[in-house]
This record gives structure tokens, C-alpha cells and sequence, in this order.
């Protein structure tokens, strides 16, 4: 019921962000829909539970949530990775959620040679350092509005985008929050997902990052 985006090279275990640094955020609100700032942070709040990664809010931005941004940009946000950013969007802005997609998330990974793992020295490993999840605010809006569980189910798109953010893959189980179509009305992290997210949740701590 899970399958992560990538795997380290120096062992049968997922790319994750390193456990032992606060993952940082920011958040671009240009197009976010009513209860929105209450969606991303009931989302982290998940995926932080669930795999024990601590996300800590920078603030504000004014930066785009493109799938394609740069993870270092010391113009912006000073001489460290940048922060992952949460953007509230438009297809019109962002053409990866041209049609039914209402979200994309990912993060970019840096491999890393010769580096201490679990007190283990390894020739490469490698480790998420920044990402992005892209959020099409209008139609979370529009799924938002459907009913009495328009809420869960827009804020079950903000927690799939999440999952893929700290290292999760589509799987084909519809009962899974990871399936890309959620057919099955899904609208929490299923016995699948836990798994995975607890996996992702055990990488290793990397100074040298």
C-alpha cells in the first residue's frame, strides 16, 4: 500500500529530509481559498505526526510555487537551502494544474559522497533539501464548497501534495491517500500511507548537509 519517489543508493531505505533539522516553510497565500492557512497546517500537522519531522514556518512569501524553482536561492532567502514552499496558485500561473489536477508536490534530493550514515561511513547517500507543493486554490475552493465533506476532501489534496513533498508515490490501492485519483473518497492517511510516511520519518541525520 505504499512506494516511495526515489531510494538511497547506499541502502534498500527511501530518500527523506534529514529527522534531525526542522524542515522550513513558507507559504504564498495569492490565491488561497477560504480555511486555506487552516488546510496546510492541519496537513504538516499530519504528516509531522505521522512521520516525526518537525515543520517550521519562515512566513510569508511572494515566491511563485513552480515545480521547476531552484532548492538554493541565497537572493531570496540567504546562504542555506531555500525553504520549501506552499503556494496557492492558478493553472493559468502554474500549467502543471491545467485540468483536474488540483495540486503537485515534490521535493529535490542531493547526493552526497563519502558521509557518515548511522555511524557507518558510505561512499554516496543521499537526502531531500527543499521542495515545493503547488496548490490550485480555485478548485480546492470549487471542492471545498461540494457539501458537508467539501472540507475533508480539500484538505485530503493539500495532505496527498504533502505526502509527495516528504517522499511518497502514487500507489493503485484506491483506499490509499497516495492513489492519484482518490476514487474512493479517501480523505485521511490510510494504513498504506502510515507506513510509508513512518519509513520516511527514519532517515538519516546528515551534518555535512
Amino acid at each position: 500500500g505504499y512506494e516511495f519517489i526515489a531510494m538511497r543508493p547506499d541502502d534498500d531505505a527511501p530518500v527523506a529530509y534529514d529527522p534531525c533539522r526542522p524542515i522550513r516553510y513558507v507559504v504564498n497565500s495569492a490565491s488561497a481559498p477560504p480555511d486555506g492557512d487552516r488546510m496546510v497546517a492541519e496537513a504538516l500537522d499530519r504528516v509531522s505526526q505521522s512521520t516525526g519531522l518537525v515543520f517550521q514556518p519562515v512566513g510569508p512569501t511572494d515566491e511563485a510555487p513552480s515545480i521547476d524553482r531552484e532548492s538554493y536561492q541565497p537572493g531570496r532567502y540567504g546562504k542555506v537551502w531555500a525553504p520549501v514552499v506552499i503556494g496557492w496558485t492558478t493553472p493559468e500561473a502554474e500549467p502543471a494544474l491545467a485540468g483536474e489536477v488540483a495540486g503537485q508536490g515534490g521535493s529535490a534530493w542531493l547526493e552526497i559522497d563519502n558521509v557518515l550514515v548511522n555511524g557507518q561511513r558510505v561512499s554516496r547517500t543521499a537526502a531531500f533539501v527543499s521542495g515545493v507543493v503547488a496548490l490550485d486554490g480555485p478548485q480546492i475552493a470549487q471542492i471545498a464548497g461540494q457539501g458537508p465533506g467539501g472540507y475533508a476532501a480539500a484538505r485530503a489534496v493539500v495532505m496527498h501534495e504533502t505526502g509527495h513533498l516528504v517522499g511518497l508515490q502514487h500507489v493503485n490501492d484506491p483506499t490509499q491517500l497516495m492513489n492519484p485519483t482518490n476514487s474512493a473518497g479517501v480523505s485521511g492517511f490510510a494504513a498504506g500511507d502510515l507506513r510509508g510516511l513512518a519509513q520516511l520519518g527514519r532517515g538519516p541525520c546528515l551534518p555535512e548537509l
